[in-house]
């Protein structure tokens, strides 16, 4: 095996690793997953822009990881903005997230668009995207399928806001329940700046700075015009691959098909 292929399975190892946390094999990578029950949560603030920090804990420390990134929400439609450079923890080597960057692989965005069905996964440094079908849970439903039980358990101050510390259940249509601590803004028409929830042992923080609820533009929720469209994460990945080996093969000019 000749050494770019080797640099590019490297980097498909990362991608898979970063899957796998997501809980979603061969999907986006892991999200702020503002849809379904956790939409519920933010009340009345149906569009906003901010600054997201997701941080998940398993209790041991190894798999511990914070993700820092941007999101935009807007009737159920999010955008989040990532880079791997950023990451802590998790299984993401430097070496990993140097290699992603060098062949566009480290800027990511992740759209879910529910009233399609469908979420994307660009890569703006390689002017591509993955369209993917949302899973059922994300994908159907309204505010009504969900009915929310509110506990108020103190107030605290988080990121400079007062806040009201709730325990909130959300239920769903099929009657499963949905535990979260919230503390919501006083300041900020009760805006969720914090959100914690335990997902399958995981326990998952979300903390939003620098909050605006105006409404987000609408180009934001779809792929940037140009892209070139994937219909899954290995199909972009073969062309990626194909592309480095063919530049690094001997005797041959870099770019030269």
């Amino acid at each position: 095996m000749k050494a770019p292929n080797l640099v590019i399975l490297s980097i498909c190892l990362s991608i898979g690793s970063l899957h796998a946390q997501s809980g979603r094999p061969g999907g986006p990578p892991p999200g702020p997953g503002l849809s379904g029950s956790t939409a519920k949560l933010f009340g009345d603030n149906s569009t906003f822009s901010a600054n997201l920090e997701i941080q998940t804990s398993t209790g041991g420390g190894s798999e511990n990881m914070t993700m820092p990134g941007r999101i935009f929400f807007d009737n159920g439609k999010s955008r989040f903005e990532m880079n791997t450079a950023e990451l802590k923890g998790g299984n993401m080597s430097p070496q990993a997230a140097a290699q992603m960057k060098s062949i566009g692989l480290d800027k990511m965005v992740m759209i879910s668009r529910p009233d399609k069905k469908v979420g994307y996964q660009v890569y703006p440094s390689m002017q591509a995207y993955v369209e993917n079908a949302l899973p059922e849970g994300e994908s159907s439903g309204t505010g009504d399928d969900f009915k929310i039980e509110v506990t108020e358990l103190g107030k605290e101050t988080v990121e400079g806001h007062p806040c009201i510390k709730n325990k909130t259940v959300v239920t769903d249509k099929e009657g499963t329940k949905h535990e979260s601590l919230v503390w919501n803004a006083t300041d900020l028409k009760k805006f969720p700046v914090k959100i914690e929830h335990t997902e399958d042992s995981t326990k998952v923080t979300m903390l939003f700075r620098e909050v605006s609820l105006s409404k987000p533009a609408a180009d934001l929720f779809d792929p940037p015009p140009g892209t070139a469209k994937y219909d899954s994460m290995q199909a972009m990945m073969q062309q990626v691959m194909m592309k480095k080996i063919g530049e690094g093969a001997p005797g041959r000019p870099p770019g030269d098909q």
